[in-house]
């Protein structure tokens, strides 16, 4: 059947869902660079007498502009699975999972504010750009605060019972 405009069993065109949560995985390689610059930033602190703060505070904002990118693509995972038992389990616990949400978003919003605040307060270029560094963290933060409320909605056992006995994880007591 070919010139038909039919497209046979063996061809998928991949949704829109599906493409944003495969390239959540690149969170994995932002993650990785700011690992990279958090190293650069540890051998920039130990060298500090000769060459000063400067590259270490270089460093840094590249560590926090790459790890809030990193936690801002991690919000395009699929919220209706989890990462680990763990990650279930304080998803799954009607109890804990206020908590975790409260804990993200006081992270976020502190980061956001400190940001804000450094960039505005600070009158040093360096610590300017090490703020909005945080901000940019920041709001990482609240994609991933985001996926976590998505996240709480689809796991919560007093909401969702489990579908057949045995499938999901007993709540914290």
């Amino acid at each position: 059947m070919t010139g038909t405009g039919i497209q046979g069993p063996s061809t998928r065109i991949v949704s829109a869902r599906r493409m944003f949560q495969w390239l959540s995985y690149l969170q994995y390689l932002a993650l990785l660079a700011a690992l990279v610059f958090a190293v650069r930033a540890g051998f920039a602190a130990a060298g500090s007498a000769t060459s000063g703060w400067a590259p270490v505070y270089e460093a840094a904002n590249m560590v926090l502009l790459h790890a809030g990118i990193g936690i801002g693509l991690s919000s395009l995972q699929d919220p209706g699975k989890t990462q680990n038992a763990v990650s279930r389990r304080a998803w799954e616990d009607p109890r804990t999972g206020p908590w975790m949400l409260g804990l993200i978003a006081g992270y976020a919003l502190g980061a956001m504010v400190l940001g804000l605040v450094g960039a505005y307060v600070s009158g040093d270029p360096l610590l300017g750009q090490l703020s909005l560094g945080l901000l940019a963290f920041g709001l990482g933060m609240v994609g991933l605060l985001q996926t976590a409320m998505e996240m709480r909605e689809h796991h919560r056992l007093d909401r969702n019972p489990p579908l057949a006995h045995g499938t999901a994880v007993e709540p914290l007591r």
